[in-house]
């Protein structure tokens, strides 16, 4: 008789265990993964524009970053002050809409979609290229008052960034944006080519938590690459010259 009710109840004791590990599941918080919203290129976009296709361009920059340049037609929702903002927008939540940021590794059109989703918004495509490389690309802009503006660069010597070469760290990314026949002639040791008019479209390959120094002979192509890489919001960004680097003999790659 033992031995039967052990048969019996151990199977069943498995049976309502397994039930209430399941009721206790269905009421634990859900994490939810980061929403893979479909997306589009830019030639993709200009198209859909010229054919003035039925969208909503948003710009989910800052409303500093909007005033200075962006998409024509585009209206500004931000990631804060989003209440504010979605009055901006069509009352029929099944509108396409479009939105772009800083670049490949800007965070913020897909944070502004999910704050969209809960309000209704549920046709979203992201234009994840951004205004960086839309502006490389030499497409129409609105511009601000401030674009264009002259900047400082912060300044990396010969010395401190050969120093910064032999202490072998791997906290940076030297950035020769020099295009590549002139990298092939020679650069600076360590240095990866990526040239000025393209390093938006490159910079997926640069890591935001890395120093990002860029250089070209004399400073002209690379105080455009410091730029670009501020738009994309690269937080540690530095300017080095070739000529300054060949001038103090120092050890020159082909």
């Amino acid at each position: 008789m033992r031995s039967f009710l052990k048969q019996t109840t151990f199977p069943l004791f498995r049976l309502l265990l397994s039930a209430l590990l399941v009721l206790l599941l269905a009421h634990l918080p859900v994490v939810a993964a980061e929403t893979a919203y479909p997306s589009i290129n830019t030639d993709q976009l200009k198209t859909m524009m010229d054919a003035k296709s039925p969208l909503i361009l948003i710009d989910a920059r800052n409303p500093e970053e909007y005033a200075e340049a962006h998409l024509p037609g585009s209206v500004n929702v931000p990631e804060k002050g989003i209440e504010k903002a979605v009055a901006q927008l069509p009352s029929d939540k099944k509108t396409l809409l479009v939105l772009y940021c800083n670049g490949i590794k800007c965070g913020k059109s897909k944070r502004v979609a999910a704050k969209l989703e809960p309000l209704g918004y549920s046709n979203f495509l992201i234009y994840g290229e951004g205004i960086p490389v839309w502006e490389e690309c030499e497409l129409p802009m609105v511009k601000g008052p401030g674009y264009g503006k002259k900047i400082e660069t912060s300044k990396v010597k010969s010395a401190e960034l050969d120093a910064l070469i032999k202490a072998a760290k791997g906290d940076y990314v030297l950035v020769d944006v020099r295009d590549d026949m002139e990298f092939a002639e020679g650069h600076i040791p360590t240095a990866i080519n990526m040239p000025a008019e393209k390093l938006a479209a490159m910079s997926d390959k640069l890591p935001k938590e890395k120093k990002i120094i860029v250089y070209c002979n004399t400073g002209s192509r690379s105080y455009l690459g410091y730029k670009k890489l501020i738009g994309l919001s690269y937080p540690h960004i530095y300017q080095t010259l070739f000529a300054e680097w060949k001038d103090a003999g120092l050890p020159v790659e082909k």
